[in-house]
């Protein structure tokens, strides 16, 4: 498969699902969902592709914060909502 920059992608030279799906339209007219385009990659032999050592602007301190403050202000207890009735009648 060419590099990215050959269809217009410049920024960077990484293939991603959005970037597939836009190809798939731009070529062929046809209309694809993500998991849609994620299942005809595999298909193809395609897999996911994870960097080999983490981005050097990663910063360890503020991800650590954000964890310990953040994160536990916007999850969810973990606990579901208690049983309810669907029906329109009352119990007795």
């Amino acid at each position: 498969m060419p590099a990215p920059a050959a269809h217009g992608w410049t920024d960077d030279q990484v293939w991603t699902v959005a970037r597939v799906r836009t190809l798939i339209g731009r070529e062929f007219h046809i209309s694809y969902s993500f998991s849609g385009v994620t299942r005809l990659l595999q298909r193809m032999g395609y897999s996911l592709q994870m960097p080999a050592r983490p981005a050097a602007e990663r910063d360890e301190d503020a991800i650590t914060a954000w964890r310990t403050a953040t994160w536990q202000e916007v999850k969810t207890s973990g606990r579901r909502p208690a049983r309810s009735s669907a029906s329109r009648m009352n119990s007795a």
